[in-house]
């Protein structure tokens, strides 16, 4: 089926008898078949697994873009629930088995093979972010003692039961514990009869703890160009492998959670068209209100300056101008330095060394605004779109170097606040670009006021 008939069939997807889409989807790709069966209710999306075979069923199932996985194990019968959780990945089960509830959760565990099952209940005892919450226990290991013949004969046996044959990893015959990572691309052009020794390389294989945190999974992948990582216990035991693929579906989750977050609301733990009306409400509206209590202060600012606003009418014109540009350069630097903490790129040990290169970034800003800004009120005034009055260069000053002093703080204001969070045990992407703004608002206001009573005093004020 060409591209525009698969997305023709997504797009009608949801009007098809479950049976007749089963027909229809039989011969497509595993994600094809996800894509239709998003636009199905879960009561529907299991008619049309039922009626593929067994082997595709499950192929589908083992998709993390599948919206609504969960749901639809929980409407099968039981019988048929646990074979399809039997012959999926390991580490997909526990996703499901993660968002089941009782006493669905208990009625499947008790139906399961007894490999399946302690693999589950391995699994889900790692906490949610954490490597060992993401990796499969679907691996090839070999005993150092064998040949490559041995090694591709019990590659074709097992193939069909591991997740990835990327690389096998080779342990010590007696002690069990890890020795090398040998990639299939080494096991195929070695000499069959030599020993397994022979293609491993001389380096010591990267591994990782399952208690170690899954960015840290992340970075060893991207920094050594790996296809898995082995996670080892305290005894360098195998236990289990993070892939490549595991990765990638942990970086689109956290990422879209901590866009959210930037965005000043809680995290949605479902797809957006899924979240219930209540739920929604309760994900932005705690952050909401603490905006706009926080933004009370800027009309408490501004009160304070009430004597000054009534014979200089003409400084309101530029506060939206102060305000914003402050609360963008603190974005900017907010921005930066989560994505930086979040990539190992800075530690927590270097916030020194980010406000040393930020207060000068901020100046160099802030002036470049504010001569912008000076331009701009001279223009207007010589123009004649606008009368500043008889001491127009003064509000020209006073509005750049006002830039100058605003910028400087969001700059260092939003680069300071991730190492803030992050000393403090939170997660830095709830230094959200709204709370940067809103602290960044009331400031901007006390320093703009403040550079016009110095500017301004004995002409305007």
């Amino acid at each position: 089926m060409n591209d525009n008939s698969q997305i023709e069939l997504v797009k009608d997807a949801s009007s098809i008898d479950p049976h007749a889409l089963a027909m229809r989807l039989a011969e497509e790709r595993a994600p094809d078949i996800v894509e239709a069966l998003n636009e199905r209710t879960p009561e529907d999306a299991a008619l049309v697994l039922q009626a593929l075979s067994p082997e595709r069923a499950i192929e589908v199932l083992d998709q993390p873009s599948l919206d609504c996985g969960p749901e639809i194990i929980a409407v099968l019968p039981r019988s048929q629930a646990a074979a399809y959780l039997s012959g999926m990945s390991a580490d997909r089960v526990a996703d499901v088995f993660h968002e089941l509830e009782e006493p669905t959760r208990s009625e499947l565990l008790s139906l399961l093979d007894v490999d399946t099952k302690a693999s589950l209940e391995r699994l889900l005892a790692y906490p949610e972010e954490t490597a060992g919450a993401i990796m499969t226990t679907e691996f090839v290991s070999v005993p150092s003692n064998w040949t490559i013949a041995e090694v591709l004969h019990h590659i074709r046996t097992v193939e069909r039961t591991r997740e990835t044959v990327y690389s096998v990893f080779v342990v010590d015959p007696v002690k069990n514990k890890l020795v090398h990572a040998v990639t299939l691309r080494r096991l195929i052009s070695g000499d069959p009869h030599a020993s397994v020794l022979t293609v491993a390389p001389s380096r010591k294989p990267i591994m990782i703890s399952p208690l170690a945190p899954r960015d840290e999974a992340v970075r060893l992948i991207s920094k050594y160009d790996l296809l898995a990582v082995p996670v080892v216990d305290a005894h360098r035991h195998v236990i289990g492998i993070v892939t490549v693929d595991d990765v990638i579906d942990a970086i689109f989750q956290q990422q879209t959670a901590e866009v959210q977050r930037f965005g000043g609301m809680e995290a949605l733990d479902e797809p957006y068209m899924d979240i219930s009306f209540p739920g929604m409400i309760r994900k932005r509206a705690g952050w909401l209100c603490v905006l706009f209590l926080s933004e009370m202060l800027t009309a408490t600012a501004m009160q304070g300056f009430e004597d000054e606003l009534s014979r200089a009418l003409v400084l309101t014109m530029f506060i939206p101008l102060i305000m914003s540009s402050g609360g963008n350069s603190g974005s900017q630097a907010t921005s930066l330095l989560i994505r930086a903490l979040a990539l190992h790129e800075i530690r927590l040990r270097d916030w020194w060394r980010v406000a040393l290169r930020e207060l000068p970034t901020g100046l160099m800003l802030g002036a470049i605004l504010g001569v912008i800004g000076m331009i701009r009120i001279t223009l207007w005034q010589k123009i004649g779109f606008y009368d500043y009055g008889e001491h127009w260069p003064l509000v020209a000053l006073t509005v750049g170097a006002a830039l100058v002093g605003v910028v400087s703080f969001g700059s260092m204001a939003g680069s300071m606040l991730p190492f803030i969070l992050r000393g403090m045990g939170f997660d830095p992407a709830s230094a959200s670009a709204p709370f940067v703004a809103t602290l960044v608002d009331v400031t901007g206001l006390v320093i703009y006021f403040s550079v016009a009573l110095v500017i301004l005093r004995g002409t305007l004020l």
